[in-house]
């Protein structure tokens, strides 16, 4: 499993509204020269983040984004899910039924749904809020207490 740049840049985004959220609405211009992302790209990644209803939008001269809960309220793996889609290991685990002709009899079935359950485990475990507290314990920052 490969994180895209799509997944990573999402991230990056909702991390920076969550470091900004005192600042109100933040422009898609400030975060992509904080995040070195071109504004362009960060547009696809807002029209994700807006349609699993994470960030929102506001128009206007004045306009810009913000997030809609806290960010002990966002899990890591449903930023990445929306993303991405599926963050399965092997293509047979894509859905929710394991149509691979030969799951019955696959060797490597089990140690696949291994690693599935152990990304899975780790990516809802952590938090955006988690993310900025590890950020900033390594930094010496107080952005969020």
């Amino acid at each position: 499993m490969k994180i895209s740049t799509k997944g990573r840049y999402a991230v990056r985004m909702m991390l920076d509204l969550a470091l900004h959220q005192a600042d109100g609405v933040i422009s898609l211009k400030e975060i992509a020269e904080r995040q070195e992302i071109s504004v362009k790209y960060l547009e696809q990644v807002v029209s994700i983040l807006t349609k699993h209803g994470f960030i929102q939008s506001t128009r206007g001269k004045e306009g810009g984004y913000r997030l809609l809960r806290r960010p002990d309220e966002y899990v890591v793996g449903e930023i990445l899910r929306a993303a991405e889609g599926s963050l399965a290991p092997v293509a047979c685990l894509d859905g929710e039924v394991n149509d691979c002709p030969r799951r019955d009899t696959c060797i490597t079935l089990g140690f696949w749904q291994g690693l599935q359950k152990v990304i899975d485990q780790y990516v809802d475990g952590v938090t955006l809020q988690d993310l900025l507290d590890e950020y900033n314990e390594r930094n010496g920052n107080t952005y969020f207490i």
